[in-house]
């Protein structure tokens, strides 16, 4: 197909456009809607590849990925959520402190599966192509690879819980990591009940979406569009959500 200038047209089909924005906003951080079935390995493995796809610069793919569905290692993790969870409550006081220990922010014991993403510093060599002035890409690209599991992920159903509140040293002793290895990204993973219409934070009163035209800069910091029509745009998508 090409498009009428003649030109090639890579775009997908409506319809699969469609199911891939779909899956975009109707992603969600999972804590508490888990079910207990099992993830066929079969789509487990799809979930695997989708991560393993994801682009990483000068293609160091700095990744690894340890399924975790042992009790007891989950177990451990659970209560190095548990202490730090505690400590981040003394952060905030009065209602919004009442608010954080309402909130569920994990689901490692009630999910089926954890899954550990970590990154490899040491990958490609003390010269990685694209790496010599900005040393986290390694970082950067390993987040890329959860972003693909997420998606595909909601994809297939399945829902995913980042658990941000550990302790990566002790994170890392449990998993028994090598010492270049970093725990990027613990998730929890599994079927569930439904997906919420919104993030569950945002249901919750803590934080809401802020506005996409207020957050788009045209050639400066805090400069306006020159294109009104993208700017017209903009608003025009965000009424529609």
């Amino acid at each position: 197909m090409a498009d009428p200038n003649g030109r090639p047209d890579h775009a997908f089909p409506e319809a699969q456009r469609e199911g891939l924005y779909r899956a975009i906003f109707e992603r969600r951080d999972v804590r508490a809607q888990f079910r207990p079935d099992p993830i066929p390995s079969e789509v487990l493995a799809r979930l695997l590849q989708a991560a393993h796809h994801a682009p990483s610069v000068g293609f160091m793919q700095p990744w690894d990925f340890l399924v975790i569905d042992g009790r007891e290692v989950r177990e451990r993790v659970h209560g190095i959520f548990a202490r730090e969870n505690a400590r981040a409550a003394e952060c905030h006081t009065g209602e919004r402190g009442a608010l954080y220990r309402r909130l569920k922010l994990e689901g490692i014991l009630e999910s089926p599966l954890n899954l550990c993403i970590t990154c490899d510093r040491s990958r490609g060599g003390e010269h990685v192509l694209g790496r010599h002035s900005i040393v986290e890409t390694d970082l950067f690209s390993t987040c890329l690879a959860v972003q693909n599991l997420w998606l595909a992920a909601r994809a297939e159903g399945i829902g995913v819980g980042w658990v941000s509140i550990l302790d990566p040293d002790e994170l890392a002793e449990v998993l028994g990591l090598p010492q270049d290895v970093y725990p990027l990204a613990y998730l929890c993973l599994g079927y569930v009940d439904d997906f919420l219409d919104r993030p569950e934070l945002a249901r919750a009163g803590w934080r809401q979406r802020l506005p996409l035209a207020e957050r788009v800069h045209g050639n400066g910091w805090g400069q306006s569009l020159d294109s009104p029509t993208l700017s017209a745009a903009l608003e025009t998508l965000e009424s529609r959500r």
